[in-house]
Parts: structure tokens; C-alpha cells; sequence
């Protein structure tokens, strides 16, 4: 479509409209097809009547404003003669200068009026991205420029019509960290740290008390609101037994020095991800919009502490260290997360957890929590969540039965529920389903951790 002939218009100035509402028909030489709002206004000027003048793709049609009292200031613009240009004209300048409304002649009055939202005939009719062009609404371009963010660099889905970019897109928009080179070892966050500045007070009030966050919880709710909102989660759940991994840890621990804090369980759960992550390569990754990122470094964000004192710190190379330089760096992380008496809980940005790495791992086992479903961590691929560790009663093994008659055939191991969040894009039930084997050897088969 490279122009068109308004039929008719449904509303008439001054008349208010909501997102989906039909503004008017617009005919052209092959059919006739609704123009639809991308967002709420009201209609201050219609700048092309109804009828057989032909209009030109990107040419304005009208405008709207946002508040009622705004209408009288746009009653008497007329657009100035050649402003205009060609669709080619008006598509370049929506990409470079970030779709600039088009120039009107003001009013004879004193009031500067508003900035005004130009709704123009766009050739493709609605849609994110066309052709290589961002599309979006006016007031979406003005509200990113405000913002500083140009719509045509960043990944921002639209809920509009064909997937167009609205003004309630940009609002609800939250950068998110940029991922690194494969050469990296873990995926940069570009977002400036969060400010280490003291939490303000609790307000207290008759009926309830309103506890402020501090800027690193407020950043991280949004960060993960947004995962869960995008990201095609699912999840798959496996019971490993823990009997030779713990057999392992006290033979470990027999040869450590005696100042030592010694190898957890964790330090050996950490391990065994990343020796899951090595054999099934394709959960190491993440989703880049049009093509998946794969890594070749192990990299695992540990969730340590809790409350506003839970933070996700990047323990790096976590696949090419020994059990003893990760167990240290775990034991320095939870040290710094701990508040120290007479101390404001204020944590340095070192450890505040702004890096993220290829998986993050929790472990909720200490709270008696059997199983957890995780939210990813963008842009991660998967999440791994382990439950408490619990003596359970299994069956025997068919070739160690007691075949007498009333003997025992059960046995009690330790066991925990490892789950794996996945998002779809990047690690689809097959892979999921072979990272959890592989984690489940590496934990059952300690010796698996060696290689």
C-alpha cells in the first residue's frame, strides 16, 4: 500500500478512545480496512476529512492528545504545505530521529499547547519491526526518547495490532542485562549497580507497617517479574541419592586443615552442576532473539542469604576449579552477606550479585522445602533448585533382595528433589531431560567429578 482514501471516520473531534478502538475506514484500491488506536486519547484534530482525496502513506491524518483540556489549543492547526514527504522520506526519519511528530503550524494564542501524537498511514499497516524499521506509536517513540532508549536497538516486544510497539510497551519496559561475548567468562549486566545506600525505616500506621526496599530487592523483583513474563518456562523434577556423595565429603574433609571451614554439601552440588553443564553444552546458553548464544565456561550465580540480605554472587570457571578454591569462595560469600553486629546492613556492590553467569543455583534445604520451581534469571536458560536432604525408604535393588519370606527388601537413603527450570527456547524437554540424567550421575557417581 503506498496510499489510500479515508471512507469515513467513527469518531469525531473531541471524542475520547481506548487501545483496539476504530478511529476510521481506510479504502484502498483493493479493499477497505479499519484503522485501529494504539493507545487512549481523544481525537483534538482531524487534519483529513472523509472522501476522495487520496492521502499518501505517512502523511498525518489527525492528532490526539491525552487530556481533555489540551483539545482547544490544537482547534485552529493546519499541517504546513510539504511537510509531508515520501513514504521512503517519512520511514527514515522514523528510524533515525526517532519518528519527531510532524511539524504543525501553532495558534495565534499565548498557551505553548502540548506535545501532540501524530497518527499516520503506515504502508505495512502496523507490526514491531518491518522491513528492518521499527514500528511503533508516536507517543512509544516519544516516551523511549524521554527515557533514553531508541526502540529500533533494544529487544521490546509490542502488544499492539501485528505486534506494534504502544506507549504502555515503553512503560512497562525494563532493560535488561546485555549478554556478553562467548570469550567472556560470565554475561556482563550493563546495568549500573545497585545503590549500596542504607534501606530507609519501616513506616508504621495504625493498621499495618510499610517496610521499604532497598533499590537492590525493588531491582531484582523487576528483573524477575519481567523473566516470568516472557520467558516460556517449564520444569522438570528428578530424586537423587546423596549416600556416596556425603561418604565422599567426609573423606574430603578427613585431609583438610583443621582452620578450614571444610567441603559442604553444597560446594559438591555446585560441582556436579557444572559437570552437567559440560556434558549436556546446549543448557549453557542463552536465547539472543534470533539465535542462541552457547558458552564454553561454567559459570553459576549461588544464591546466598535471604530477605534483603539474598543476593546471587558469580562464582566463575565453576568447571575447571578444584572442590577447595570453590568451597573458599563460597565460604567469603556467605561471610560478606552476613551482618555483623553493630554494623548498617549495607553489603558492597562487590557482592551485591550484578554479575550473571550461565545457570543459578538455590538451595533451600535448610528451610525444609522438599521442592522449588525456580524463576529464571535472564537471559539464563535454565535455574536449578534443590530441596531438603531427607532419609527416605526405597526399595532394594532386585539382586540383594532378601528372598526369605518376611525379610526386609527396603532400604533408607538420603535423598533430595532436584528441580530444573528451563525456558523452552533454548532447552527443550529432551535436552532438560538429559541434563538432569547427567546431574544425577554426577551426584550418585562422585568420582564422575573428577573427570
Amino acid at each position: 500500500m503506498e496510499a489510500g482514501t479515508i471512507a469515513s471516520w467513527t469518531l469525531a473531534e473531541g471524542e475520547t478512545f481506548l487501545a483496539g478502538d476504530v478511529l476510521c475506514e481506510i479504502e484502498t484500491d483493493k479493499a477497505t480496512m479499519s484503522f485501529e488506536a494504539q493507545d487512549e486519547g481523544i481525537i483534538a484534530k482531524i487534519l483529513a476529512d472523509a472522501g476522495t482525496n487520496e492521502i499518501q502513506c505517512g502523511e498525518p491524518i489527525c492528532i490526539t492528545v491525552e487530556e481533555e483540556g489540551d483539545v482547544d489549543a490544537f482547534k485552529d492547526y493546519v499541517v504546513e504545505t510539504g511537510v509531508a514527504g515520501s513514504l521512503e522520506e517519512v520511514s527514515a526519519a522514523a528510524v533515525v530521529e526517532a519518528a519527531v511528530p510532524v511539524s504543525v503550524v501553532p495558534p495565534p494564542v499565548a498557551v505553548v499547547p502540548p506535545p501532540a501524537r501524530d497518527i499516520q498511514v503506515e504502508a505495512d499497516g502496523g507490526g514491531g519491526v518491518d522491513g528492518g524499521r521499527t514500528v511503533a506509536s508516536p507517543l512509544a517513540w516519544q516516551l523511549a526518547k524521554g527515557k533514553g532508549l531508541n526502540l529500533a536497538d533494544i529487544a521490546i516486544i509490542g502488544s499492539g495490532p501485528d505486534g506494534r510497539i504502544i506507549a504502555d510497551d515503553v512503560r512497562e519496559f525494563i532493560p535488561l542485562p546485555a549478554a556478553a561475548s562467548i570469550a567472556e567468562p560470565s554475561i556482563a549486566a550493563t546495568a549500573p549497580p545497585p545503590s549500596s545506600s542504607p534501606t530507609p525505616p519501616p513506616v508504621h500506621h495504625d493498621n499495618y507497617t510499610d517496610y521499604p526496599l532497598s533499590p537492590t530487592s525493588i531491582q531484582s523483583a523487576n528483573l524477575l517479574t519481567h523473566s516470568k513474563q516472557t520467558v516460556p518456562h517449564y520444569y522438570l523434577t528428578v530424586d537423587v541419592t546423596l549416600d556416596n556423595l556425603l561418604a565422599l565429603r567426609t573423606k574430603l574433609n578427613a585431609h583438610t586443615p583443621s582452620d578450614s571451614t571444610g567441603i559442604t554439601l553444597d560446594d559438591l552440588l555446585l560441582k556436579a552442576t557444572a559437570c552437567a553443564m559440560k556434558s549436556c553444552p546446549d543448557a549453557n546458553a542463552s536465547w539472543q532473539g534470533d539465535s542462541v548464544r552457547q558458552y564454553h565456561s561454567v559459570d553459576i550465580n549461588y544464591v546466598v542469604g535471604n530477605g534483603q540480605t539474598m543476593y546471587a554472587p558469580l562464582i566463575a570457571g565453576v568447571d575447571k576449579r578444584g572442590l577447595g578454591s570453590i568451597s573458599e569462595e563460597i565460604a567469603d560469600c556467605l561471610a560478606k552477606v552476613t551482618p555483623v553486629d553493630g554494623a548498617d546492613d549495607v553489603l558492597n556492590d562487590a557482592v551485591l550479585g550484578n554479575e550473571v553467569g550461565t545457570v543459578t543455583v538455590m538451595n533451600l534445604g535448610m528451610y525444609g522445602v522438599k521442592s522449588c520451581a525456580p524463576i529464571i534469571r535472564e537471559p539464563q536458560a535454565v535455574a536449578l533448585a534443590l530441596g531438603a536432604a531427607e532419609n527416605r525408604m526405597v526399595p532394594k535393588e532386585m539382586n540383594v533382595m532378601d528372598e526369605e519370606e518376611g525379610g526386609d527388601n527396603y532400604d533408607v537413603k538420603v535423598m533430595l528433589t532436584a528441580t530444573l527450570s528451563c525456558d523452552h527456547r533454548v532447552v527443550d524437554g529432551a535436552v532438560g531431560a538429559q541434563w538432569l540424567s547427567s546431574f544425577k550421575a554426577a551426584v550418585e557417581n562422585p568420582e564422575i567429578l573428577l573427570l
